[in-house]
């Protein structure tokens, strides 16, 4: 079940530096808000498979999962019962504001993962 697969390393690493770079440079209507959600759940699922040997579906579903936990915990602003609301990186990590089109844009990252992982498996 544990392991260390170190292609997922550079995969992880890439789409942090990709996430960091939206973050800080990118403020427009599309890319920052529903592009950054879709690279999220495939940045949790690469950083997972650096460790564990869990198979595609699964690990895609349980990241999906956790992504939708966040956004409920924002849509019950999780944020603010912490006393956080005024601490800008527990805002960029937990988020403050739900939105259904983010749960659509994270179902999308997991069904891309799922594609991509399983096309990819399927080749080698």
């Amino acid at each position: 079940m544990f392991t260390f697969q170190k292609k997922y390393v550079l995969f992880t690493l890439v789409l942090f530096m990709v996430e960091v770079y939206i973050a800080l440079y990118v403020h427009d209507t599309i890319i920052r808000p529903y592009v950054g959600d879709l690279l999220v759940v495939i940045l949790i699922y690469c950083f997972c498979k650096i460790f564990l040997r869990i198979g595609v579906k699964w690990l895609a579903l349980a990241v999906l999962l956790f992504a939708y936990l966040i956004e409920y915990l924002q849509y019950i602003n999780f944020i603010k019962w912490l006393g956080l609301e005024n601490n800008n990186l527990a805002n960029v990590v937990l988020g403050n504001s739900f939105e259904w089109i983010d749960m659509l844009a994270y179902t999308l990252g997991a069904v891309l993962v799922i594609v991509i992982e399983t096309n990819y498996t399927a080749k080698k």
